[in-house]
Order: structure tokens, then sequence, then C-alpha cells
């Protein structure tokens, strides 16, 4: 892939990654603010209010109409979390202009302003969002919120994060808070939309065997020529150093079958580089099925249905997830305890490294075969403030030596421990 960035203005940035793979384009855009407590439900509504309706496109019948006359292109958005940031997401997918009939229509070009109609000029009544809609997308999120407790296991996992994070951005539920929905208006959204598209950070991705023309055509968008400069309100990836505590042991019970078992860990790293590092660490203790902690836990002792952990690599945090018996759980944690001993001891071989290794490198080799994996990729280098080409990724790995682990497992050191029963 040809990775390219430009600044269109302070604060917003046009990504382009050329690839010949693909039949289609793929066009993003990204508004990122810094998660707080006061707005995250109010930004958390705002994609959903946007995809009902734009300027000149006021109802979804008429945006599916729209979507459908550039030969079936589809638009989707969501939102994320990325370290202690609320990610507003807007997709557009569209067949790539090669793979058409002689036409003068420019799809992409189309297809771009289309969307960025819809993020940057909505549907307004009297001035402000539709009453209507905005009721209606509340009602959604309130379902969407109020469902989180149906998968206890991602429960288990937010809750143990919000109790890891307490009183902190990172700890906040992406979704936000069903007490806060009944506040809401249709103004007070209108309000935070207009905060959202004057502070935040903006990036515009745009993927697929494109055409440089298409940077000028962006630039003369009106839609990006009304955006102002700004100082964008965001929390940029950086090192946290967490100092080593008192484990904090959290029980709570619930109508469930099996136990959920997470476990918060810090790990205390000097610079970007050694995430590389902390990743093969991840890998080897719980990331992949020839882990330490499937092996062990799940497939040598049958203490646990799921056994493994995940890296977050924005909060340089790793979480162990187990689901198990209830009656296992003393002992899963005691041997989960003697796993990370284990790896501070190097008690792992090479063989171990040499799996992860070639694990980790045959996901960066599955990069460059999704355009939205490497726009998440890209994205990740753009918040973390890094360049690293996939080749350098894939030397990184390589040259990681046991001793680097071991070094790492020295640094890590039990946050919280999260226990959900019956």
């Amino acid at each position: 892939m040809q990775y390219k960035q430009l600044e269109l203005k302070k604060g917003i940035k046009l990504h382009t990654i050329k690839s010949d793979k693909f039949k289609t384009d793929l066009i993003s855009v990204f508004l990122t603010v810094k998660l707080n407590r006061e707005e995250v439900t109010k930004n958390a509504l705002i994609p959903s209010v946007l995809r009902r309706g734009s300027k000149n496109m006021q109802t979804q019948e008429k945006i599916n109409k729209e979507l459908e006359e550039l030969y079936g292109a589809s638009f989707d958005c969501g939102l994320d979390k990325a370290g202690d940031n609320q990610v507003l997401k807007f997709y557009m997918e569209t067949i790539n202009d090669n793979y058409l009939p002689e036409t003068n229509e420019n799809i992409l070009k189309l297809s771009l302003e289309k969307l960025l109609e819809l993020v940057f000029d909505p549907y307004l009544e009297n001035d402000c969002f539709s009453k209507e809609y905005v009721e209606q997308e509340k009602n959604n999120l309130r379902n969407i919120i109020e469902s989180k407790i149906d998968n206890k296991a991602r429960y288990a996992l937010d809750r143990c994060i919000e109790e890891m994070y307490k009183n902190e951005p990172f700890g906040l539920y992406k979704f936000g808070y069903v007490e806060d929905l009944d506040k809401i208006s249709e103004n007070d959204l209108y309000k935070a939309y207009q905060e959202v598209i004057k502070n935040s950070k903006i990036d515009i991705f745009i993927t697929g065997n494109i055409d440089e023309n298409i940077i000028e055509e962006l630039k003369k968008n009106d839609n990006i020529r009304k955006l102002q400069d700004r100082e964008p309100k965001y929390e940029a990836h950086k090192i946290e150093r967490r100092e080593p505590k008192k484990e904090n042991t959290i029980t709570e019970s619930m109508d469930v079958m099996q136990g959920k078992l997470v476990i918060g860990l810090n790990i205390n790293i000097d610079n970007e580089k050694d995430k590389y590092i902390v990743l093969m660490y991840n890998n080897i203790l719980g990331g992949s099925a020839t882990s330490k902690m499937f092996q062990n836990i799940r497939e040598k002792e049958h203490l646990a249905y799921v056994a493994n952990s995940m890296y977050f690599r924005h909060k340089n945090a790793i979480f162990i997830n187990c689901g198990i018996e209830i009656e296992n759980y003393d002992k899963t944690l005691n041997l989960t305890k003697q796993q990370l001993d284990d790896m501070k001891k190097g008690n792992f071989t090479e063989e171990d490294i040499n799996n992860s290794k070639k694990g980790i490198i045959a996901t960066i080799k599955g990069i460059e075969d999704e355009q939205d994996t490497m726009i998440t990729y890209c994205f990740g280098q753009e918040l973390s403030q890094t360049e690293v080409t996939l080749e350098e990724y894939k030397d990184i790995i390589e040259g990681i030596s046991k001793e680097q682990i071991v070094n790492i497992a020295n640094r890590v050191d039990i946050n919280t421990v999260y226990f959900l029963k019956n």
C-alpha cells in the first residue's frame, strides 16, 4: 500500500491509502474528541442522528435512493473508544471507477461529496436537529446501553475497565448512560454536534485504487472549505506510568450460569518501542492458541471454557479473560498468577517465542488484505504520533529477544481482579 497524509487545515488531515487489490473505494471520516462524562452520551447519539438525513437527503429513503444511483454504494456509521478518546466514525464504500462502464461520472468524487454532506451538513428543523429523529435515536441508544448486560463476557470486561480506570476518561462507557438521555433535547444535541465539528480532530481516509485528483476535489468541497482551523480537543496516545498498588478485587453477583473472571494488568514501560515487546509478551501469555493461559488453564487443567488475554495498546494495559465454573475461581486465579510469575522467571521456550512471532507477522501481513484494517492501522499510528511501515513492523517483531520479553514481564503488575458470579 502507498500511504500519504496531507494537512488540509490545522487539526484536519487527509490520509490516502492507494492499493490496486480492491474493486471498491472506502472513504472514512473520523471525528475524535476527548472522552468526558458530561458529553459522552450526547456524542454517542450524534452519529445515529446524522445518518437519518442531510440538507439535500432529508430522509432515509432519499439517502438510499442516492446510494443506489452510486451503483449501490453503502453508508454506515459507528462509535469507538481509542484510549481516552471517543471516535465518531462514518463510512462510504463504492465501486471503483475503473470497474464501471465508460461514463463522465466520477463515482468516488460523488460518493465523497455525499459522505461529507451527511457528516457536515445535517438535516435541520428550526435551526436544530429534527425532534422526531432525536427521540427515535434516543430510544435506540437506550436499548443499546441497557442490552450491554446481555453479553456477560463483554459486560465483565467493561466493568473491570470501569473499576480500573475509575474517575478517568477511559473508564467511561463509549455509548454513554441511560440517565443522561431524558435530559437531551434536539437543541442540546445540535449544540453538542456544533462543538464536535468545531473542536474535534478530523481525519479523512480514502482507500483503494485512487487517483491523485481526488485530493484537489476534496480541497474544493464546500463542506471542507467551511471548516475552520482548530486546536483539536483530543488526547494523543502517550506512555503512561501507573505505580504498582495493592490489587483491587471486585466481586458482583448476577443470574449467570458461568463465572467471568477478568484481571486488569498494568505494564510500566519507558517508550513507544516497548509496546512491540508487550505485544509479544501478551501473545505468549494469552493471546493465541499456543499461549500459556490457553494451554495450562484451559487445555491441561480444564479450569476454563475460555482463557485468553488482550492487549489494549492505546492504554498499555492487558486484560485476562476466563470463563469458568464458579467454584473454580480460586484455582483459576492462583494458576493465572503462576503464569504471570513464570513469565517473569523466563519459563517459556524459544518455540513459544517463534510461534508468537509467526502469529503476529501473519496478522501484519493480513493488514493489507482489508481496506478497513489498513485504515485502523494508519489511524492508530496517527493517534500515537508514530510512523512505522508494515515492513518495519515485521522487522521489529523478528528482532525481539527472550531477554526483552522477560524484562517486560517484570514490569507487569495486577491492578484489578473482577469476578462476576451467580
